[in-house]
Order: C-alpha cells, then structure tokens, then sequence
C-alpha cells in the first residue's frame, strides 16, 4: 500500500553579495534596506574610483552604481569596471530617466537601470538577473 502524499521543497536562493557605490550615505542606507533578506554581504563606497579596489577585494555578485559622483561618475566606473572585470555585473541606480544616461550605462556595459524612485523593484530584478 502507498501512501499518497508528496513534499516538494523548494530550495531557497543563496543569498549574494552586492557593493553599492553612491555618494550620499542615506542613498546607500536605503538602499541596503531593500537588500534584506537577499543580500548575506553588502560593502559600500562613495565613489566610482573606490569601486575598482572594492570589486577587487570583495568580488560581490552585483554591484549597484549611481551616475553622478564627485571623482568618477558611475558611467566611466562602469566602463572600466567591466573592462578590468569582463564578469561584472552592474547596475545602474540613478534619478536620471534620460535615453542619453540610459544608452551610456548600457554602452558601458550595465546589465539594468533602475530610476532611485523605483528602488523597491530592485530586489526583484536582481533575483530575476541573477
């Protein structure tokens, strides 16, 4: 005789690592909130020439970059990044909708944009991604 009943379980996603790169510390702390429960590690930076050392030491699974900051601007992060990196995956987090921020960001070889008032689609785009 066989009993009829079955368990499916469903293996949960490992958690990632991700380095978030803004110049504002409450852009950063905010977007570390949405990151709970998906991210196990999460490192941080304010800029886009402080983002190569911190790719290099931590090798996160997805980096977050905003456009505009004060040394390098998240583009040309962007760009060298993948160049020194050709496995990393950025996404941009910006305020600017422009096509002309959004064609940048894809030429520099960014995987998605994400507009900052948009920030809790992020969780989901990244498990989509990943």
């Amino acid at each position: 005789m066989r009993l009829g009943w079955s368990v499916q379980m469903t293996i949960p996603p490992e958690p990632l690592s991700i380095l978030i790169v803004d110049d504002h510390a409450e852009m950063r702390n905010l977007i570390r909130s949405m990151l709970i429960g998906l991210a196990a590690e999460v490192n941080e930076c304010d800029d886009g020439s402080q983002a190569l050392a911190a790719y290099r030491k931590h090798i996160p699974d997805w980096v977050l970059m905003d456009i505009r900051m004060k040394e390098l601007n998240g583009i040309d992060a962007t760009r060298q990044l993948r160049a020194a990196f050709p496995d990393a995956r950025v996404i941009i987090v910006s305020e600017m909708g422009n096509d002309s921020s959004r064609k940048a960001a894809q030429e520099a070889g960014a995987c998605a944009y994400v507009l900052k008032e948009n920030l809790l689609s992020l969780p989901s785009l990244i498990r989509q991604m990943d």
